[in-house]
């Protein structure tokens, strides 16, 4: 209830409002306040997030497999007749081309590797992914995605967070605003890095207007994870008083100057530092997994960017199974130009996937057999995808009219497809569906209602579905 205080300039009353937490801050220089945040993030005080699930969630995690530059749809998982019988034709006499990002379009381009149909499905899946089409039946592929950027970096910032402008929070911040981390000694939203970020950088996983809380922390998936994470003081009694102290000085000035969220975040960023100095030592022990596992992932493999992202794989399973709410994995430097082959795309496509094949099978096995896919969302997408005519003699352009992503675990229909291109693979004719639908999904799965996970930002509630999004509900299981 606001209390009510004489206001000297009318002499009336004016309501002021007033929390439990101001009341607490402002006595014993704000130390209550700092009981009562660690409090409310234990588990059996209230909600980790800030509204919680709006209905019964079908996962608890997401991992995000992050194809860097946009991997093509009809080499992978849209295959298309059509470019085998027209191969080498002007598509201009066939089609209406859009411009393309270069504009040095050449003839129509057969995919280079044949399709196959596996599982009891029959999903069919191009032989890049060998691994992955073992996989099928528990996929739901989505062959009719759209974006509304041809551009890197504002195709990466709309597909992280639903806005082509940098500087709005990451689905995976949205995540953790909502719904918190169910850790207490790690963050709830992981980067893994394997060597790539992004065109648009660290903003593709930033916090935008959330609090700082809520950003990404980038972990290399191998060596020293975090930087800075050893201690260097003699001994962990010495850092507590040391991260008392701090706290205790944040906290004289909270109660100074009022309340303020760098300082608020400062001070939990503190406190889970101090956490995690423990707790990613024992994460980061991949020897800690037997043999057969290890061989799974392809830890030992010969390729030695397949070895990178297998460490990448195996660290989010790792991860996810600590609690931690939504992992995103980059992808490693295996070829030219990530996924973006404009130009030796049998070489560089081959590169890319015979580095990330083996590892993402081997999650989806791995969770699986743990009983985690259930609960676990797996979601596999690049920015967009590519022309199915050359750019060049031997590359593609990018395509945002029309491109392929999947799905598993996590409350989807396995063994679906979902929407479909034209006769080409280049523009999405049926189920056509928006990175916000994707968005609104995703965190339909996670228990949140996307038209309700809002944050009061210029004036307006502003979420990460915008004013859109719809679920896609025909992959839901």
């Amino acid at each position: 209830m606001p209390v009510r205080e004489t206001n000297p300039l009318c002499r009336g009353f004016r309501p002021l409002s007033r929390t439990r937490r101001d009341m607490l801050r402002q006595s014993a220089a704000g130390f209550g306040a700092v009981a009562l945040s660690a409090l409310l993030h234990e588990q059996s005080f209230g909600v980790d997030g800030i509204h919680g699930l709006h209905h019964p969630a079908k996962a608890r995690s997401v991992i995000f497999l992050y194809m860097d530059g946009g991997p093509s749809q009809v080499d992978t998982f849209d295959p298309k007749p059509f470019l085998t019988k027209y191969d080498g034709q002007d598509p201009g006499k066939l089609f209406k081309v859009e411009a393309t990002q270069f504009n040095n379009n050449g003839t129509v381009l057969a995919s280079p590797w044949k399709f196959q149909q596996y599982g009891e499905s029959g999903i069919p899946v191009s032989d890049l992914f060998p691994h992955v089409a073992q996989c099928v039946d528990d996929l739901a592929v989505v062959r009719s995605m759209v974006s509304e950027f041809p551009e890197h970096t504002f195709a990466n910032y709309f597909l992280h967070t639903g806005s082509g402008i940098q500087g709005r929070p990451s689905m995976g911040a949205w995540t953790t605003y909502g719904l918190g981390s169910a850790s207490d000694n790690l963050p709830g939203f992981v980067v893994v890095n394997g060597g790539l970020i992004p065109p648009g950088g660290l903003d593709c996983f930033g916090n935008g207007f959330l609090p700082a809380s809520y950003q990404g922390s980038v972990f290399k998936p191998s060596g020293t994870a975090v930087a800075n994470i050893e201690r260097r003081e003699p001994t962990a009694q010495a850092q507590r008083r040391k991260l008392d102290l701090i706290n205790q000085l944040d906290a004289v000035s909270i109660q100074q100057y009022g309340d303020h969220e760098a300082l608020d975040s400062a001070i939990r960023n503190y406190e889970l530092a101090y956490e995690m100095q423990m707790a990613v030592p024992e994460l980061m022990d991949l020897a800690q997994e037997p043999k057969h596992i290890r061989d799974l992932y392809g830890l030992d493999a010969e390729f030695n960017h397949t070895r990178t992202f297998a460490a990448e794989c195996l660290l989010a399973r790792r991860l996810v199974e600590r609690g931690v709410r939504f992992v995103e994995l980059t992808c490693p430097h295996a070829a030219g130009d990530r996924w973006d082959q404009h130009k030796e795309l049998v070489k560089e496509h081959g590169r890319n996937a015979l580095a990330v094949d083996q590892p993402i099978a081997a999650l989806l096995t791995d969770l699986k057999q743990r009983g985690m896919l259930d609960e676990t969302l797996v979601v596999w997408a690049g920015e967009f995808g590519r022309t199915p005519f050359a750019q060049g003699k031997d590359g593609r352009d990018h395509n945002q009219y029309g491109f392929s992503i999947w799905l598993a675990g996590g409350g989807i229909k396995g063994g679906t497809i979902y929407g479909s291109t034209d006769e080409w693979g280049y523009k999405a004719i049926e189920g056509r569906t928006e990175i916000h639908d994707l968005h609104a999904t995703m965190l339909h799965l996670l228990g949140v209602d996307h038209t309700k996970s809002t944050f009061r930002f210029g004036g307006r509630d502003m979420r990460l579905t915008d004013v859109k999004g719809h679920i896609v509900r025909d992959i839901l299981a």
